[in-house]
């Protein structure tokens, strides 16, 4: 189902971004066309190189790159999109997201796509369970934004708890299901 299509995947910070670079080369497998757009600081913990060499497609990072998006990269990739998926989604991106702040490129995809978005949370224990973040969590879904919620287990800060992102294979399988409720056939 994910064969030929355009995949836009958004990588926050946070130590699940390893588990972005998983997803990407699984999807790339599948057939799919994956464009990774990181945060400034996703790229602290999984570099551009990685993604590039699994995507064979230049990493994005700038909302301002005239030679290679003359209209703009959230314009232009935008367009290109049948999905958008953000993996990690951290606390920082999904208050973004919940308040319609565009301050780089990821963010200011989220409000340019028309296509589905997919968010994949992933953060500390406690963070997940503060009241502001289910606020904005209930807010990006009312928006249309399917989330998929975190999974509890071993997390890096040596806890047990929710927050942990859910595995690749997880999140494929939901990239399909979104693909097959809101895109239907492929776009030519």
């Amino acid at each position: 189902m994910v064969e030929g299509r355009e995949i836009l995947l958004g990588v926050s910070g946070g130590i699940a971004a390893y588990k972005a670079a998983a997803l990407a080369s699984l999807l790339v497998q599948q057939g799919a066309r994956v464009t990774v757009v990181m945060s400034a600081r996703s790229q602290q913990f999984v570099g551009r190189a990685t993604f590039a060499a699994l995507t064979s497609r230049p990493v994005e990072t700038k909302i301002f790159s005239p030679q290679r998006h003359p209209l703009g990269a959230h314009i232009e990739l935008a367009e290109k999109a049948e999905l958008f998926c953000i993996a990690p989604a951290s606390a920082d991106f999904l208050a973004k997201a919940a308040c319609g702040i565009a301050d780089d490129l990821m963010s200011t995809l989220l409000l340019c796509v028309e296509c589905p978005v997919l968010m994949a949370p992933a953060m500390n224990a406690s963070m997940w369970a503060k009241a502001s973040v289910q606020r904005n969590i209930k807010q990006v879904q009312e928006d249309g934004v399917e989330i998929l919620a975190p999974s509890s287990g071993w997390l890096s800060c040596r806890t047990r708890g929710p927050g942990r992102m859910q595995e690749p294979e997880a999140i494929a399988a939901a990239i399909h299901l979104q693909l097959q409720l809101h895109c239907g056939a492929k776009k030519t």
